[in-house]
């Protein structure tokens, strides 16, 4: 069996995030980088699935030189190759990522494609019914349960209220959710082992955005709570407040 895994980088969740000087995009000084969370899952996933029923496990990434590093990470967890998608343009957008990507899958012609619903820096969750509609694949998202058999493949997903069960034939694109696997930590040997696997590097075929980031910006900052310290005489100052200014009463 053949797997692909889309996987990407993203800020730390606990990182403090500052605004660039373009106001466009993130200043990375100082910025913390994981592989996005829901393509480890993803990354977990291929792995047993690998472990089951023997085969070989991609993971390819669409960026620059730092998008490497979310492939040396699931080098560390067992993939066996990895694909860079090189591109040198450093803003680019959920269709231009899926179509550099798509390309790739279709040139391989995987029995599997597996990525996270969504990453959690943009959280778009576009990435994988675009895949899906430009490689022609069947394809589901949000899933918590996987099985595979033969051809055949059955998964659980999330929807509103409960679950729903999809059953469908291989070749097949899966955008996988938190609690489909718990992943695993890399031991000392697998860490030393992702050292020597060489990352494959070809040019990215289109750059086409579709959406451009306009202007960037943080929260409003809170506002101070007041304190009341006088107990029951403070109460008629409460009240006018949340009636005049919180205009919750």
């Amino acid at each position: 069996m053949k797997i692909i895994v889309c996987v990407s980088l993203v800020p730390d969740s606990t990182t403090k995030v500052k605004i660039a000087d373009n106001g466009k995009s993130i200043d990375e000084n100082g910025v913390s980088f994981i592989l996005n969370p829901y393509d480890e899952f993803a990354v977990e996933e291929a792995l047993q699935l690998k472990e089951k029923n023997g085969g070989e496990v991609i993971a390819v990434s669409f960026g620059g030189d730092k998008a490497k590093d979310a492939i040396k990470k699931a080098f560390q967890m067992g993939a066996d190759k990895g694909v860079l998608i090189r591109t040198s343009d450093s803003e680019f957008d959920s269709f231009t990522t899926a179509k550099n990507l798509s390309e790739y899958i279709k040139s391989e012609s995987p029995d599997l494609v597996l990525l996270g619903k969504q990453s959690i820096d943009f959280d778009s969750m576009l990435l994988p019914s675009m895949i899906s509609e430009m490689t022609g694949l069947a394809s589901t998202s949000v899933v918590v349960k996987l099985d595979i058999n033969g051809n055949a493949a059955t998964a659980e997903r999330e929807i509103e209220g409960g679950k729903e069960i999809l059953q469908f034939n291989l070749p097949a694109l899966v955008g996988v959710q938190k609690g489909i696997n718990d992943p695993r930590y890399p031991n000392l040997k697998s860490i030393m082992a992702a050292k020597s696997k060489p990352i494959e590097e070809i040019n990215a075929t289109y750059n086409g955005n579709r959406v451009s980031v306009v202007e960037m910006n943080m929260p409003p900052t809170k506002a101070s709570g007041k304190l009341f310290t006088n107990g029951k005489e403070d109460v008629s100052e409460l009240v006018k407040l949340l009636r005049e200014e919180a205009k919750v009463i």
